[in-house]
């Protein structure tokens, strides 16, 4: 089975997108860092060195640091998909990310977004 298209896209051509969408809603780019950090354990150096040298998803996801084991907690619908549903482990991981930057976007306190 084909790899689906969006697992070799660099996360730096994306991550621009999730940062206009949180600004527009009256969030930072800080939380959205926040979110990255907590979901995927990057720290900002690390996250900088996969923004410059345009690591794909499937890379950005597979080398994480220390994917959160608190975001099997992610539940809900994005794209008309439910996160917890989908089968394909990457790109469940895509869409915890997607999920977390929409509850954001909408106006969830932090604690809530972080299942803390």
């Amino acid at each position: 089975m084909a790899k689906h298209r969006i697992f070799g896209i660099s996360f730096g051509s994306v991550y621009p997108h999730y940062i206009t969408k949180a600004e527009k809603k009256g969030r930072t780019k800080e939380e959205v860092d926040e979110i990255i950090h907590w979901l995927t354990g990057y720290d900002d150096d690390g996250l900088g060195r996969v923004l410059e040298d345009r690591t794909d998803f499937e890379t950005f996801f597979g080398e994480a640091p220390a994917l959160n084991p608190a975001r099997s907690e992610i539940k809900g619908v994005i794209c008309g998909v439910r996160v917890e549903e989908i089968e394909d482990p990457l790109m469940q991981e895509i869409r915890y990310l997607d999920k977390l930057i929409d509850e954001l976007a909408r106006g969830k306190k932090m604690e809530k977004i972080l299942r803390g």
